[in-house]
């Protein structure tokens, strides 16, 4: 069996991230595996631990942070976010491909501990900035201050997709779903040796 690979999905917020891996999640034959990211912030009534998130307190993700048990993390509102270096391995031993959807931050880290074949680094771009500014206000769920920090965020990571190996246009749902699916069913032949 071969190993699994380190998939990347990374994009300014409001590109449509999520709504990408619901659907590419549900291709089996990419035999993807979603990694659940460790958090210090509070359970929603919705969420399910273990599912959504492995929810910790602070002193549990300051040791992950001091035992190198993380191969990312970041802070966001005062939560941390990061993804436990232990369960992803087990998924790539079992011959998955982990899927991370994270932050251009986070997506770095990881980058910088990997070498390239065992990555798939996949920026997803908006049509254009306007594009993108119009889906964060849609949102209708922040304030103008907390809008005005997101789209200034966006436009500095905007500048790094060069750090990827593939970048994505999100300017048609469909067309950008089968886009990344068939770059990771290239990229999982590739490994093979077909």
């Amino acid at each position: 069996m071969n190993r699994g690979m380190i998939v990347i999905l990374s994009g300014p917020s409001g590109v449509g991230k999520g709504t990408i891996r619901k659907r590419i999640m549900q291709e089996a034959s990419l035999s993807l595996a979603y990694s659940v990211s460790m958090t210090t912030r509070e359970k929603r009534i919705h969420e399910v631990e273990g599912v959504d998130y492995f929810f910790v307190n602070k002193e549990t993700f300051q040791q992950a942070i001091d035992h190198d048990a993380l191969i990312e993390w970041a802070e966001f509102v005062g939560n941390r976010y990061g993804t436990p270096k232990d369960y992803v391995e087990k998924l790539r031993n079992e011959g998955k491909n982990v899927f991370l959807e994270i932050e251009i931050e986070g997506a770095s880290q990881v980058i910088s501990q990997y070498q390239a074949h065992d990555l798939i680094t996949i920026f997803l771009m908006p049509p254009s900035f306007r594009d993108l500014e119009d889906r964060i206000r849609k949102r209708q769920t922040e304030t103008e201050d907390i809008i005005q920090k997101r789209l200034e965020k966006a436009h500095r990571e905007m500048t790094l997709y060069k750090n990827y190996q593939y970048v994505v246009v999100n300017d048609q749902v469909d067309r950008a779903v089968d886009e990344i699916i068939h770059i990771i069913a290239h990229r999982m032949a590739m490994n093979k040796g077909v």
